[in-house]
């Protein structure tokens, strides 16, 4: 049983149960999408929603045209807006025919690693062209069945307008140094010696907490899953049509990346707040938007 479908609010089913659930998506999807993905391969994509905007996927492929062998399934969040407008590369999974999406945004400065949702829709742009001929860009999720809500950093409004200086100052030599610029990779290096001598003589009387506002970390042995730090921008209650599990949607700013996470009620500890934090670790999905229009 796929371990995030607690956090769609599927959180108390037994197999049989889910077995169900699988076949009601098949016979009763709310969408249908194909793709060939290979010379002898067409696969096959039906997703059923379960509640605004997260349901989950089921993919395989016909054999003989009458019957549906599935290969795999997986809960999804659809995201809103636009998380990032960086170059996307699409590498395949080694065990099955499913993507994950790489992307080196500067304002998190690491590479960040997705599940890629719309698995059809890139294969067809890939394979057959699909008319698409414009601009891409990407719209960020992520799934949690462990989180806390823990309260903000205390900063004046000076410090906020410093941090978005140092934030934008940060990404323009991130930036430059990705061009080979000696100057900005010296630079960089130096403000990170800076952080973290700084840290490290204020840790030793502060709460970590205290101190980082947001953050965002590679968590497990898997490469889409992260611990963050993210601060609360906007949340809203829903619910599970099959269960009738309450799940929390909250928009979230991390790293100055913001995107939508989704959570059973029950697996977060503590009353969301716009303004407060949510810390805990996500599997994280996306879209790549194709821009058709051009």
């Amino acid at each position: 049983m796929h371990n995030y479908l607690k956090a769609i609010g599927f959180g108390n089913i037994d197999k049989d149960e889910l077995d169900k659930i699988i076949e009601d998506v098949i016979n009763n999807a709310d969408r249908t999408s194909n793709a060939i993905c290979s010379e002898n391969t067409k696969l096959v994509e039906f997703i059923k929603s379960f509640g605004k905007g997260f349901g989950i996927a089921v993919c395989g492929e016909y054999i003989q045209d009458d019957k549906f062998r599935i290969e795999y399934y997986y809960p999804y969040f659809i995201g809103s807006g636009v998380t990032t407008d960086e170059k996307v590369d699409v590498k395949k999974h080694s065990d099955k025919e499913s993507y994950a999406g790489i992307c080196d945004d500067v304002k998190v400065g690491i590479t960040i690693i997705f599940y890629l949702q719309n698995i059809t829709e890139y294969l067809n742009v890939k394979y057959i062209g699909h008319a698409f001929k414009g601009d891409m860009n990407v719209t960020l999720s992520a799934l949690s069945i462990d989180g806390k809500i823990i309260l903000p950093v205390n900063k004046t409004p000076v410090q906020v307008n410093n941090h978005k200086e140092y934030t934008k100052q940060r990404s323009s030599l991130i930036a430059a140094a990705r061009e080979g610029d000696e100057d900005a990779i010296e630079n960089l290096t130096l403000e990170d010696m800076d952080m973290y001598a700084m840290l490290s003589r204020r840790v030793v009387t502060e709460d970590v907490l205290s101190i980082v506002d947001t953050s965002f970390m590679p968590y497990g042995i898997e490469s889409d899953q992260y611990a963050i730090i993210a601060q609360i921008l906007d949340f809203r209650l829903e619910n599970n049509k099959v269960t009738q599990n309450e799940v929390y949607i909250l928009t979230v700013d991390c790293n100055d990346l913001i995107f939508d996470v989704c959570i059973a009620k029950d697996n977060l500890l503590g009353e969301p707040a716009v303004g407060r934090r949510f810390k805990g670790s996500i599997w994280m999905q996306g879209r790549i938007n194709y821009d058709y229009s051009i």
